[in-house]
């Protein structure tokens, strides 16, 4: 984990996601405290827990892509799961463990991307040696060992003939020169059995075992030959390479103590698990109060079995999110809102932010449709006034239909630019200007109809 200090991790937030500071600052510290706790002595560190946090705030003000941003800036295994699409146990539907299994495969990838990227060096070599064996047929003994004597074989491949020619051939390769050739060569298929299993906790694991164990049988495998093209066979052999070098079970014992040490769980829309209070309910609450009550052990340290292991969940920090319109945080489970101390309002949008919004952040808006039309030789230019026109619409809309914050940029952008997008290959004017003027030409029309506003709009 980054030794990032909270201050310097709100600094970088604020390169992505404007404003929210006080959503900034709680999840800041939360991470630095993870740091904190590696430098406590083992009793002490155990005793230590995450201060899991909830995001209230309407929707498309920023609590999705801070945990996101998080999550990157930290290294650490994250996964988003929407709360709305659990079901109680013993009813059909995913179960609130799921997403522990869910940050293990996460855990697992992210591990094992780190340990190719460290070995990129030495699976090229390799890879380079193999395909100087399919550019030269002659050397065929030393790619029939490498076949029964795994990647180690490759020095002895290309003794058959001349070690000048091999020589000539891989500086070639390494220049560039041959980028044009094809190449055949064999490429494992796994022709597992389709299988679907229905079933309550823990079933869908069973299925994915059961057909890990088939992919393993001779029949769960095939290799067919193809013909590449040289980079496609390049990027597939230092892929077959990587694979080679890694060591599956260092990952998955990397992996799962990083996952419980260091995970993090984003639950977005917690609000809709919650029943507000004098509401009737018909029946057995399978996907309200029935999800509340399965996530309690969740949050408050449990054991969940996965196909990598058992993880305890005692540190994995949970992230909740909702807008809270309907129900409020105190129609949760009292249980629940105990195990979530850390408790911040995001603030509704103002016109100056969108305005911040679209011209501050490196992934602005604005500069993603200059780029996008760029790629068709169109210089898009965003005068200050248009940019203004477009936030103040933005805020319109979101005063007199429904409150959707920054994604109501989208919609008016979108708009805005549509018939540029449309004829951008064949326009004659290769610079355009948005300002308050043209942005106010494109949706007059559709301001001045109420009704029609509130559908495109």
């Amino acid at each position: 984990m980054k030794d990032l200090t909270p201050p310097q991790i709100v600094a970088e937030l604020d390169r992505y996601i404007v404003g929210q500071q006080a959503a900034k600052r709680a999840v800041a510290i939360a991470l630095r405290n993870r740091w904190r706790r590696f430098q406590l002595g083992a009793e002490m560190r155990d005793e230590v827990m995450p201060k899991n946090i909830i995001l209230v705030g309407p929707t498309g003000v920023g609590k999705t892509e801070i945990a996101r941003r998080l999550a990157r800036l930290a290294g650490a295994p994250f996964v988003k799961v929407e709360a709305s699409k659990f079901t109680e146990v013993g009813y059909v539907g995913k179960d609130v463990d799921s997403m522990i299994r869910d940050l293990a495969e996460a855990g697992v990838a992210l591990v094992r991307e780190e340990k190719q990227k460290s070995v990129q060096s030495r699976a090229e070599e390799l890879a380079e040696e193999r395909l100087l064996d399919l550019l030269l047929p002659g050397s065929r003994e030393g790619a029939s060992s490498r076949e029964t004597s795994g990647s180690a074989g490759f020095q002895a491949g290309g003794r058959g003939i001349g070690g000048t020619t091999r020589e000539k051939m891989r500086g070639v390769l390494r220049a560039g020169g041959l980028e044009d050739r094809s190449v055949e060569m064999e490429v494992a298929e796994r022709t597992t059995p389709t299988m679907q299993i229905f079933g309550t906790q823990g079933m869908e694991e069973m299925g994915l075992n059961l057909q890990e164990m088939l992919g393993s049988l001779p029949f769960g495998k095939k290799a067919k030959k193809r013909k590449l093209s040289l980079p496609e066979a390049r990027k597939l052999l230092v892929q077959e390479e990587a694979e080679k070098l890694v060591d599956k079970e260092s990952v998955v014992r990397e992996a799962l103590d990083r996952v419980q040490s260091n995970g993090i769980v984003f639950i977005d829309e917690i609000d809709k698990v919650a029943s507000p209070q004098g509401a009737v309910s018909h029946g057995p609450d399978v996907s309200r109060g029935g999800v509340q009550r399965d996530l309690l052990p969740l949050v408050e340290g449990s054991t969940v079995n996965t196909k990598y292991g058992p993880i305890k969940t005692d540190h994995v920090l949970f992230i909740a999110a909702g807008a809270f319109h309907v129900a409020k945080v105190s129609d949760l489970l009292p249980e629940l809102q105990g195990r979530f101390p850390i408790r911040v309002e995001l603030e509704a949008l103002s016109q100056a932010d969108l305005v911040r919004i679209l011209t501050e952040p490196r992934n602005a808006l604005t500069r993603q449709y200059s780029a996008l039309l760029g790629a068709e030789g169109v210089e898009l230019v965003f005068d200050p006034s248009g940019v203004e026109e477009v936030a103040s619409v933005a805020q319109e809309m979101n005063t007199r239909a429904q409150n959707i914050g920054a994604r109501r940029l989208h919609t008016v952008l979108e708009k805005v630019l549509e018939e540029v997008s449309f004829d951008a290959s064949s326009l004659e004017q290769r610079t355009l200007r948005i300002d308050a003027a043209y942005v106010k030409s494109r949706l007059d029309p559709v301001l001045k109809d109420e009704d029609l506003s509130r559908y495109i709009l």
